[in-house]
Order: C-alpha cells, then sequence, then structure tokens
C-alpha cells in the first residue's frame, strides 16, 4: 500500500498537543502578527493573506504568516488559489485558557493609549 500523496499546496501545522506556550508568545510578540491575530480574532473567520495590508514587504508578509503558522497559532489552507488564514482559537483555549483573550484584551487597551 502506497501513503498519500502530500501536495505541495498542503502546508505544515502542529497538531494540537505539540503547540508550545513559548512558541505562542513569541509569535504574538512582533507587533504586525499580533495585528494579524487582532483582525482574525475580530472577524472569527478566515481572510486571505491580500487582504492584510501590512506596512512590510511582501516577504516579511509572508515570514509573519509562517511564524504565526508553524507556532499554531493560525492555521492556513489553500481555496482555489487564495491561501486562507483562521486563528486556532479553539485549540489555544483548549491549551491555554484565557490567555488569548487576555492578549487581545491588553493590545486593544495598548491601540487605545496610542501606543
Amino acid at each position: 500500500m502506497t501513503s498519500p500523496t502530500v501536495s505541495s499546496r498542503d502546508l505544515p501545522h502542529p497538531v494540537r498537543d505539540e503547540i508550545r506556550l513559548e512558541g505562542v508568545l513569541h509569535a504574538l510578540s512582533d507587533p504586525m502578527r499580533l495585528r494579524i491575530v487582532r483582525e482574525l480574532a475580530g472577524v472569527g473567520g478566515e481572510l486571505s493573506c491580500s487582504h492584510f495590508d501590512l506596512p512590510v514587504t511582501k516577504s516579511t508578509t509572508t515570514h509573519h504568516f509562517r511564524v504565526l503558522r508553524e507556532s499554531g497559532v493560525i492555521r492556513q489552507v489553500y481555496r482555489g488559489t487564495a491561501k486562507m488564514n483562521g486563528l486556532r482559537r479553539e485549540d489555544l483555549d483548549e491549551l491555554f485558557p484565557g490567555l488569548l483573550d487576555a492578549l487581545l484584551d491588553a493590545a486593544a487597551r495598548q491601540v487605545v493609549r496610542g501606543g
């Protein structure tokens, strides 16, 4: 029996038990990545990479999405030609109850303060 072929468009993600707190905190320590997560949390669904208008180069944007995906903060899937991004809220809430909400609340308060 042969193993199923993995498409070059399938992106690697950690399974829930592989998600580490230090990886999540590292991913969310960057202002651009935190901005992406805040937008995803705000819509509660998926957004395409092209939706995000970040003040960085395309290669830097790609790097930020990869860090978020590899840390287990987001899930990325191709839908046609678009790479869609969704927050892995259920996984994060199960592993680290209250963490995501606390970080998002703190980030929102920082924006209000002008930071």
